[in-house]
Formats: C-alpha cells, sequence, structure tokens
C-alpha cells in the first residue's frame, strides 16, 4: 500500500530531482564527445580538401608532361 504523506512525496519527488540531474549529467557529457569528434572530423575534412586541391593543381599543371612509364610501378 502507498501512502501520500507530506514526507513520502517529498522523498520521491527528491528522487525523481536526482534521477533527472544524473540524466542531465550523462546527457551533458555525451554532447561533449559528440562536440569532440565534430571537431576532430571537420579538421579532417579540411586537411582531405587541401590535399585534394593541391592534387588537383599538380594533375592540371601545363609544364610537366606526362609519360606512363612514369606511372608504372618500379617492378617492371
Amino acid at each position: 500500500m502507498v501512502s501520500n504523506t507530506p514526507m513520502d512525496t517529498t522523498t520521491r519527488t527528491e528522487q525523481r530531482l536526482t534521477d533527472l540531474e544524473i540524466k542531465a549529467s550523462f546527457a551533458e557529457d555525451a554532447l561533449e564527445q559528440l562536440d569532440k569528434i565534430i571537431v576532430r572530423q571537420q579538421e579532417q575534412i579540411e586537411l582531405l580538401t587541401r590535399e585534394l586541391t593541391h592534387l588537383r593543381q599538380q594533375a592540371s599543371e601545363p609544364g610537366t608532361p606526362r609519360n606512363l612509364r612514369d606511372e608504372l610501378p618500379p617492378h617492371y
């Protein structure tokens, strides 16, 4: 049998508040971890974009004639 005395109601309310604070803390930790992941991924995207731009510039340079023998693996 559940009694609804003021003491029981206060205890339940305090327990619910504590549970919500714990959940909020876990949510904050998860958000911080996700933020760090996003920052790291953005840095990787920027690095890859710079590398791609550099490779495109190298491939489109008119001053360097392309010799197919230069593209053969060394064991040929």
